[in-house]
């Protein structure tokens, strides 16, 4: 089994041979399709159509912990070697990845939220901002859009509500869309895509992610809801024929964090807005967007206040790093002049940019082994 290398404590992504952007290429390949480059470190088995059933939020170590809770998926969790999200191991970000098979440095999805280059505004990049296009902000052929011209039938099930959002139109362009608000009209969705050869379809459920936000990985109603995440994994794979295969991922993990002291609010210390012109990312990666010639300063003063709780890097140190793999040079102002990344449970808030941060509880975006490491179940 191959072991994932570690950044003291993080874990970096294992884009081109485990990562979540390797999914679609392994399944195209699987479906004997060439039409995308396969990852050298996940290989499926080969099969008509496939389904790709994304949790949001669950996380490998999640799995590992609560294994009574979700029996059926953690059954599968114990014969698979889990793979990473990107960085930062944020929705938005990993979502892109996806659709796209490609590294945040390409596809430019690169936070919650980042830089617009040329303005002091930020994009949000799941609520977006109708005057960027998402056809230029994501100009790439999607992954799902390569397969469908190879004469691979895609097609999306997901809210309705998301149809012809900007994400989906950056992410997932290319493939039909289904919409399906309730966990019924998500199976049926399924079962219809699967009827189609060679095929893949696409569910996404959103709905541990939020709940882990709002109450905690380690609340009842997290679990709860884990439980019924586990029982609609289980109604779809009896609902589909038996060549069909299902594939079960995520796009992070999550981190609980409550205690007082690694709560910060950046705005409780004046010198860590010295020389930031905006503030972007979320609580467990910032991008920090600095004066002009005020990087090292920022970093320094960054990493005078964190100490070990933070990495803070410049940004061509994390470039260098591979953290967010090959950056297009349109993307490259979208990255902070200087990031941080969190360890352990910090978590950094601003109560003037992002007050409603700080109502949340579980928390992601960082390269720790509860965020980065995801399980790519086989069903």
């Amino acid at each position: 089994m191959t072991t994932l290398r570690e950044l003291s404590p993080f874990v970096e992504p294992a884009y081109g041979h485990r990562a979540l952007s390797d999914v679609v290429p392994a399944v195209g390949q699987a479906l004997g399709s060439d039409a995308l480059q396969a990852p050298t470190g996940l290989v499926l088995p080969p099969a008509p159509a496939y389904i790709v059933f994304l949790i949001d939020g669950l996380g490998s170590r999640l799995l590992e912990r609560y294994t009574a809770t979700a029996p059926y998926l953690s059954s599968l969790h114990a014969i698979s070697e889990p793979g990473t999200a990107g960085v930062p191991s944020t929705t938005a970000t990993s979502l892109t990845s996806l659709g796209t098979g490609l590294p945040p440095g390409t596809h430019g999805l690169v936070g919650f939220t980042s830089r617009i280059p040329g303005t002091d505004r930020l994009l949000n990049a799941l609520f977006w901002d109708k005057s960027v296009d998402p056809l230029e902000w994501q100009p790439h052929q999607t992954a799902f859009g390569r397969l469908t011209d190879a004469g691979v039938r895609v097609d999306v099930v997901n809210k309705r509500e998301f149809d012809r959002s900007g994400l989906t139109i950056a992410a997932q362009r290319g493939a039909g869309y289904i919409g399906a608000d309730r966990i019924g009209e998500r199976i049926a969705g399924a079962v219809a895509g699967s009827m189609h050869r060679p095929s893949l379809t696409y569910i996404y459920d959103g709905d541990l992610d939020w709940t882990g936000h709002r109450y905690g990985v380690d609340s009842p109603q997290w679990l709860q809801q884990l439980a019924a995440i586990d029982a609609e994994a289980v109604q779809l794979r009896d609902a589909l024929p038996d060549e069909v295969r299902l594939v079960v991922v995520a796009d992070h993990g999550m981190v609980d964090s409550t205690a007082p002291a690694s709560r910060v609010d950046i705005d409780q210390h004046p010198e860590l807005r010295d020389g930031l012109v905006l503030l972007g990312g979320e609580a467990r990666f910032r991008h920090l967007y600095c004066a002009p010639g005020a990087e090292s300063s920022v970093a320094g003063a960054w990493s005078e206040r964190l100490g070990p709780r933070a990495e803070v890097l410049r940004r061509e140190e994390a470039v260098a790093r591979g953290w967010f793999g090959a950056v297009t040079e349109a993307v490259l102002p979208r990255l902070g002049d200087v990031v941080v990344a969190a360890r352990d449970d910090l978590a950094l808030f601003s109560s003037r940019d992002f007050g409603y941060e700080m109502s949340l509880v579980g928390l992601h975006g960082s390269l720790t082994p509860d965020e980065m490491l995801i399980p790519i179940l086989v069903g």
